[in-house]
């Protein structure tokens, strides 16, 4: 079984208590305090190294790591040590990859509104690749790198009109999406590429079609389209691009109800369409994230309060909620947790789990199994390596929580928990407001 297709880390075992990479869930809680996000390295980088065994009869392939899922100095450091490179959407990406020391030609820049001053930091840190989302942009990217008298390498990235089953706000790959050109108009991006923006140097085609996918088909579809139209431009316009992004967006396993392929189910269907044409072998580039970092996350919890609603449901408050996992307000994202402290009790009590935030709607299990949940017990929430901390809040002005790394029975805080101190180190009072 793939990593991806598990809810829980892969050295989760249940003793007394929850052990995650060989480390005592309760006692992590007691040392780092919670909410605490808790990564598993051994987890993280197994999922790494099925990526490249499930590509490794592919001689082209380039793990590109999508950064948005979770991007820490950490992290980023993990990562590169497996091989991967990184796809960035923002200067503080490309930033904390930067600082980290990776090699920064196998950076990706993408994105569908880069500003001015994120493009001259990516043209400064000589981010290897462009990813050119729009008109407005390739004209800004051809005049800044103009400036700087340098040609960079860059990628179309296209809207393949493929719609996923998935969630309408994270499917990226249908026709009416903010992200990319249309196929009616690459030919005239083509046209302005080749004959007037002589800064740039077009490599080849960038589409992605959505997250949380378990439509095996849906790559296997978008291949097409990309080898169809990468051999078009070539033979219209004489050139010979080679390249083709086809993003990431493999779904994981979040709650028994999920079944998403394997990575080797995935490498089969991409290399299947490849293969397909019989033509030269182009360099693929696949932009995993979710399904790389995220069954390794997760996030434990204290339990605080709890009501009963006559007739109703019995609520049981964390301290931690949509601040630091925002996915089921947004997504209407499911997750599966396990009382870390007595993981061998019997499960009797259905409650709905919530958050301390002062919204309704902060909400993060609806309705789940676990034994009877008493204040101070700890609750670990399974599968939130990807986007909960990337998405995470001060809201009601609260601190974000500390991130630590588990390994063979040792512990290391890789993002530490703000203060008070930290909520309000941006903050300026104006003279005039100052005390009389």
């Amino acid at each position: 079984m793939s990593i991806n297709q598990s809810i829980k880390p892969a050295t989760a075992e249940v003793k007394e208590h929850l052990m995650i990479g060989g480390c005592d869930t309760v006692e992590l809680a007691k040392k780092y305090g919670t909410p605490l996000y808790v990564i598993d390295e051994a987890t993280l980088r197994g999922i790494c190294r099925e990526y490249k065994a499930a590509f490794k009869d592919y001689k082209n392939i380039r793990m590109m790591y999508a950064s948005k899922a979770l991007c820490t100095s950490a992290i980023v450091r993990i990562l590169d040590e497996e091989g991967f490179g990184f796809d960035t959407v923002s200067a503080g990406e490309i930033y904390t990859v930067f600082k980290a020391g990776i090699n920064m030609s196998h950076v990706l820049f993408n994105g569908n509104n880069k500003s001015v001053s994120e493009i001259n930091l990516a043209l400064d840190c000589r981010v290897g690749r462009f990813s050119v989302d729009n008109f407005y942009e390739a004209e800004l990217l051809n005049r800044l790198a103009g400036e700087k008298g340098v040609k960079i390498d860059v990628l179309l990235r296209i809207t393949p009109g493929i719609e996923c089953h998935t969630h309408d706000y994270i499917q990226t790959g249908q026709v009416d999406s903010k992200f990319g050109f249309d196929l009616s108009q690459v030919d005239e991006i083509v046209t302005l590429i080749t004959q007037n923006y002589k800064s740039l140097n077009l490599k080849g085609l960038h589409a992605h079609i959505g997250s949380q996918i378990f439509e095996l088909k849906s790559y296997y579809d978008e291949v097409d389209i990309l080898v169809k139209e990468i051999a078009r431009i070539n033979n219209k316009f004489a050139l010979k691009l080679d390249e083709m992004n086809i993003g990431g967006g493999l779904g994981v396993k979040y709650t028994d109800n999920d079944t998403p392929p394997s990575v080797t189910e995935l490498a089969e269907s991409i290399t299947e369409a490849m293969h397909k044409y019989g033509v030269d072998i182009p360099t693929i580039y696949i932009e995993p994230g979710r399904s790389i970092v995220s069954t390794s996350g997760v996030t434990l919890y204290t339990v605080g309060s709890s009501k009963q609603v006559p007739n109703g449901r019995k609520y049981v408050a964390v301290d931690g909620g949509m601040a630091d996992n925002p996915r089921p307000s947004m997504y209407q994202a499911e997750y599966f947790a396990e009382a870390a402290n007595k993981p061998l009790a019997e499960k009797k009590e259905t409650v709905t789990i919530a958050g301390r935030y002062c919204e309704s709607g902060d909400i993060l299990i609806n309705e789940i199994t676990l034994p009877e949940l008493e204040a101070g017990d700890i609750l670990c929430v399974y599968n939130t390596g990807a986007y909960n901390y990337s998405m995470a809040s001060n809201y009601n002005r609260v601190e974000k929580p500390a991130m630590v790394l588990v390994n063979n029975s040792h512990s290391d805080i890789i993002v530490y928990r703000e203060t008070l101190d930290d909520l309000i180190s941006h903050d300026n009072i104006p003279d005039r407001l100052s005390k009389k």
